[in-house]
């Protein structure tokens, strides 16, 4: 299936609308330097909650940076090392190399315990990737569209995935849910016959909650079908989500595990019937 044209992405500074990124105008700028200055720095944008919508206090800044190809090593490290001699950070998460086999990602914190939430949150997911089409193409149902800060050259283009692939990993997930109804029952049941609740809690989630989800959103919005719980409410429809909301365990929701699990498999099995 054909992609759709080229659609030019404006810089930060040509939006007429966009969150209120104030409390991180320190990274925009620092950001829009390294694009300048770095010649391995190809494109900078925001990404994230700013993108797609919901940004607010407690949100995070997210940012994707593309670099020269096979580069991305060196240049996530460069940068770290600029970021913490140029901000003030408190420390760095770094996910393992093994997490992306073209690019390297961090979280920087700029507060000692941001999950107080005493003030706004000052962290930076920064994930830095080699060029390449996978990165530099954003279908903007699942991404949102990004802000610019750094693409001299234009290289970020809008436009869909494909709808082919989407359509048969949609299939596949479909029948995977329907292959395992009988078995992940069985799992989430036993567990809670058993009383063993952190698993049988962990099994429901990921089986019975999980899967319904998963088969909403491949009904609702295919192309974040497999974004699982989360912005849960941005994507389905607010009656939809509300239910769900009812499936949820825990000290508000009287109901025990295995009454929400019969629950979760009744709709599962109402989906399932329907494709």
């Amino acid at each position: 299936m054909s992609a759709p044209a080229h659609s030019p992405v404006p810089h930060i500074s040509e939006r007429t609308s966009a969150p209120d990124l104030t409390r991180f105008q320190d990274w925009l700028t620092w950001l829009a330097r390294q694009g300048e200055e770095d010649p391995d720095v190809l494109v900078a944008w925001v990404g994230g909650s700013a993108a797609t919508g919901g940004y607010d206090e407690w949100s995070d800044l997210d940012v994707e940076l593309l670099c020269t190809p096979g580069a991305h090593d060196a240049v996530y490290d460069r940068l770290l090392a600029r970021i913490r001699e140029e901000f003030d950070v408190d420390h760095v998460w770094e996910l393992p190399r093994a997490g992306w086999p073209d690019g390297r990602q961090c979280f920087v914190n700029h507060q000692h315990r941001p999950g107080a939430l005493a003030e706004p949150t000052r962290i930076v997911d920064l994930h830095i990737s080699s060029l390449s089409d996978e990165h530099r193409f954003v279908d903007v149902r699942r991404h949102g569209t990004p802000i610019v800060v750094h693409d001299p050259d234009g290289l970020v283009e809008l436009r869909h995935d494909d709808e082919d692939a989407i359509a048969q990993a949609c299939a596949e997930w479909t029948e995977q849910v329907r292959q395992r109804r009988a078995t992940a029952e069985w799992l989430v049941n036993r567990a809670v016959r058993r009383g063993q609740l952190p698993e049988a809690a962990s099994l429901y989630l990921t089986f019975a909650l999980g899967g319904l989800v998963r088969l909403l959103r491949i009904e609702h919005c295919p192309w974040r079908h497999d974004f699982g719980l989360r912005y849960l409410h941005e994507d389905l429809p607010a009656a939809v989500a509300a239910r769900i909301d009812t499936l949820l365990p825990g000290p508000d929701n009287a109901a025990g595990l295995a009454e929400l699990s019969a629950a979760c498999f009744a709709w599962t099995d109402e989906l399932l019937a329907a494709r």
